[in-house]
């Protein structure tokens, strides 16, 4: 209405003037003509009577209504913006209330403490007078965002720091622990004769030197809180978070607490998780509380303490974890009264890989290490009844027993596909990637989570500790740029105590037709022997930096067939056959020779006679 207001103001001269001109005019043409017209009646203005001047009426009806229009324009503009200004408002004072769950107030100072013990108070002071402790402050931007605390996590980072010295790397698991390397948790950590091994987690190699599960000491790593402030960058370890929702198009992550992070290039190494029988799962809690899922440092330590506790524990699995441990726990029952138990569905220890007479001969090893084995043994139900587990097996069998150890193989955590829009393989499990481990153009999977296309082999999830290495040694070649394909065979070994071992490459499945050639073996054909060579106790590690030249065979005259008698299994060649190809190799307690089996597996080629080719691991020399 001011508007309109001062519009008029404008105006209204300049029609009084107007109408003022008109009268005169007229005037002047009276006088001048010297007649006035009868029939034409006098024009007026506004003053004059209505009806008398139209022209006028339609002037003043056009300036009314520019003025009316603008007025209502000037009212709809300024009531739009008080309303825009209103939801301003509101938006801005609704903000605080998004942001309350990340609030250190929010969660009870217990809780707080444990997950950031740099900010805990003195144990004197009473936690409820304790004031709120201040959060870790974690970096909001990780240049390079690892995600999974294992093995390939620590490969990756060693190799993006070995290409960009400056780098950034953070990596973030759900475990309290700085990385370490699982397989000595069922090997050489059992035999040790440090009563305080659970504590310290070094052990003696069956070389005799002793080392920490641990890759590197704390100091190796820098805080969190420092990775954006370092000069040279460094590796820092956010332990105890886990990561719960990936966003890809914002690239960044979200925390379990709700903290945010931010990336450039991310790596998922999030491994994966024992199975569990269901019929275990369905016990009750007597039984589940009572049973052990084998996997981290927790689970060593736990298993450890039953074992010195109760008096019978029962290992359910015959794969390479069950007879690992097996073996392990069967020595040690030696020097107290702990009975120890191995049952599984197959004929023998590791029946699904082993040829059958290898099998069988594993199995009487196993055996001979003071456990009892149960074969062909399918779980119905477990049940709790007067202080004992008890498993009641499909052919009627009822074992009973105080402590399970559940070692049925891994399932792949693949929980961030959903959130990251990532493709789970439906067939083999784990995330799917190409040739250069890329799940995305800024996104790589390495380690037990990957389901990788194998040039030879076809598509494959491998979840041994050296294809953790070499794949996250090249996904961390590929996040600094090296684009690099996956080639590279991995392998894996088990070890059945210091005496009996042997390493395995390519598919290895005891469905497919195998060529076995053995000799007699000798007092270096151990595990031990071989670590005393090769100076570690983690094989892979110094056989994957190694590449096969061209063989030399032995000039070891032929031996015969072998036959089938344990007694001659003392090492030899097992070769595992798809349409006449080699596509498998055991080494039976021969070792060093991993490049060799790696080569003929590449080379992907008929032998007419498999026993020239075991000539080339040298089995027939002293």
């Amino acid at each position: 209405m001011w508007t309109c207001k001062n519009l008029w103001k404008k105006l209204s001269p300049l029609a009084r003037s107007s109408s003022t001109l008109c009268r005169q005019n007229a005037r002047g043409v009276v006088l001048n003509n010297e007649r006035r017209l009868p029939l034409v009646p006098q024009a007026h203005m506004s003053s004059g009577t209505p009806g008398s001047g139209g022209d006028n009426n339609l002037y003043y009806l056009l300036v009314g209504a520019t003025c009316v229009g603008g007025g209502f324009y000037a009212y709809r503009t300024i009531k739009g913006d008080k309303e825009r200004y209103q939801e301003r408002i509101n938006e801005i004072a609704s903000r605080p209330n998004k942001v309350v769950p990340e609030q250190p107030i929010t969660e009870a100072p217990g809780e707080q403490a444990a997950e950031t013990p740099q900010a805990a108070e003195p144990a004197t002071v009473a936690p409820a007078e304790v004031p709120a402790p201040t959060p870790v402050e974690f970096p909001s931007h990780a240049p390079y965002l690892l995600i999974g605390g294992g093995t390939a996590s620590f490969a990756a980072a060693r190799s993006i720091r070995a290409r960009d010295p400056g780098a950034r790397v953070l990596i973030i698991t759900d475990e309290p622990d700085l990385p370490y390397m699982r397989p000595p948790l069922s090997k050489e950590l059992w035999f040790s004769d440090d009563p305080s091994v659970v504590d310290t987690l070094r052990f003696k190699q069956w070389n005799g030197k002793e080392r920490s599960i641990y890759f590197q000491p704390p100091s190796f790593y820098i805080s969190p809180q420092d990775l954006e402030k370092v000069e040279n960058g460094g590796v820092a370890v956010l332990t105890g978070k886990k990561v719960v929702h990936m966003d890809v198009r914002g690239n960044k992550v979200t925390l379990s607490d709700n903290t945010e992070i931010s990336y450039d290039k991310c790596l998922i190494a999030t491994g994966g998780v024992p199975r569990n029988l269901q019929v275990i799962e369905r016990a009750g809690e007597e039984v589940t509380k009572r049973t052990t899922l084998f996997r981290k440092v927790e689970d060593f330590k736990a298993l450890d303490k039953v074992s010195r506790d109760t008096k019978s524990i029962t290992i359910i699995g015959g794969g390479f974890l069950g007879s690992e441990l097996a073996c392990a726990l069967g020595r040690r029952s030696a020097d107290s009264d702990l009975e120890v138990i191995q049952m599984f569905p197959e004929k023998g220890n590791m029946g699904k890989v082993l040829p059958e007479y290898l099998s069988n001969w594993t199995t009487a090893k196993v055996k001979s290490e003071g456990v009892m084995v149960i074969t062909e043994a399918l779980v119905k139900a477990v049940s709790f009844k007067d202080g004992k587990v008890e498993i009641k097996l499909k052919d009627g069998r009822l074992v009973k027993t105080d402590h399970i150890v559940a070692a049925v193989g891994l399932e792949p955590s693949v929980e961030l596909a959903k959130s990251a829009g990532l493709e789970v393989d439906s067939d083999f499990g784990g995330f799917r990637v190409n040739a250069e481990l890329q799940a995305r153009s800024n996104i790589w999977v390495a380690g037990d989570a990957a389901c990788f296309y194998d040039i030879r082999l076809g598509r494959r999830r491998v979840e041994h500790h050296d294809h953790a290495v070499v794949s996250g040694r090249l996904a961390g070649e590929n996040m600094t740029g090296a684009n690099k394909p996956y080639w590279h065979q991995s392998m894996f070994w088990s070890d059945l105590g210091p005496d009996v071992g042997y390493e395995a490459i390519g598919i290895v499945d005891s469905s497919l037709p195998t060529v076995g050639v053995f000799a007699k073996a000798t007092a270096k054909d151990t595990p031990k022997a071989a670590t005393e060579k090769s100076g570690t106790g983690i094989r892979s590690e110094s056989e994957t930096e190694g590449t096969a030249s061209s063989p030399v065979a032995s000039s070891t005259p032929e031996p015969p067939p072998v036959p089938e008698r344990k007694d001659n299994y003392g090492k030899g060649v097992i070769f595992y056959l798809r349409d006449k190809v080699v596509v498998g190799i055991i080494l039976w307690n021969v070792f060093n020779r991993m490049p060799v089996a790696r080569k003929i597996i590449k080379d992907g080629e008929e032998h007419a006679d498999l026993n020239e080719v075991a000539k080339l691991f040298n089995i027939h020399e002293d």
